[in-house]
């Protein structure tokens, strides 16, 4: 007679999905610095931005280190790039983990000199968006097992300098977004956080102050360095809030 066979069960493997991010405002700077540092994290990534070929090319760099990147050249004053850019993440990853809202317009003029149009335009990037691309994304969020969005606001949203009241303004508004926002969906598990840094050593800094030192602003490094804190931390303490202060000299700013 044949020897009996035996048949080793095993269990079914689990499937595991890779977490997404979506960062806006990703071509450069602080958002170019956030999506390298989430990527480094084992993030899938949506890179959104206006240029195509600074997108293009922080595409490869991500997919370089294993990580599925899909860009999304829109402008964010469109109607339609919100709903564009949260379709591409669904579509593509099925999932929303992180949102980064770091987009951001920034223009000096006294508010005599500022037109309803300026005023428009740095409300729409600054705050109009924010507000519309967490709203969208929330449904996909609250499925998350850790689902965070992170508002980059500014040092000018609670503060107030010569020149820059239409920005000052537009960064005030999405810090109060951001604070009620924290309140209404932490019964839904979602944390809420907001950046707000001092000078940081990008592009849009450079021209809005050329008086500042370079060696003195904070590296968009590590605010990325403060996003991978808030994504990786464990813990019942909650945070909701950070402002992030240049030093200069013995002094802060």
């Amino acid at each position: 007679m044949p020897k009996s066979l035996i048949i080793f069960k095993f269990p079914k493997q689990k499937k595991f999905f890779m977490k997404t991010a979506i960062v806006t405002g990703a071509t450069r700077g602080i958002g170019k610095a956030i999506a390298l540092k989430l990527a480094q994290l084992g993030y899938n990534l949506v890179v959104v931005g206006r240029n195509e070929q600074q997108l293009s090319g922080l595409k490869t760099t991500i997919e370089e280190k294993g990580i599925k990147c899909i860009t999304v050249t829109v402008d964010l004053t469109e109607e339609n790039s919100i709903d564009e850019i949260i379709q591409a993440a669904i579509l593509q990853f099925g999932q929303i983990d992180v949102l980064v809202n770091n987009a951001g317009l920034a223009n000096s003029a006294t508010v005599l000199d500022t037109s309803v149009d300026l005023w428009n335009l740095l409300h729409a990037v600054n705050a109009r968006a924010p507000f519309f691309l967490c709203k969208t994304a929330l449904p996909y969020l609250k499925l998350s097992n850790n689902p965070v969005i992170i508002n980059i606001a500014s040092v000018v949203g609670f503060k107030g300098y010569e020149n820059q009241a239409a920005y000052a303004s537009s960064k005030h508004a999405l810090t109060g977004f951001t604070k009620v926002l924290a309140k209404e969906v932490a019964p839904l598990g979602i944390k809420v956080h907001l950046i707000s840094p001092g000078g940081v050593n990008t592009e849009m800094v450079q021209e809005m102050r050329p008086d500042i030192d370079t060696n003195q602003l904070i590296q968009p490094e590590e605010i990325a360095e403060l996003v991978e804190f808030i994504v990786t931390r464990k813990g019942k303490g909650i945070i909701d809030h950070f402002y992030i202060r240049r030093q200069s000299g013995l002094a802060f700013d």
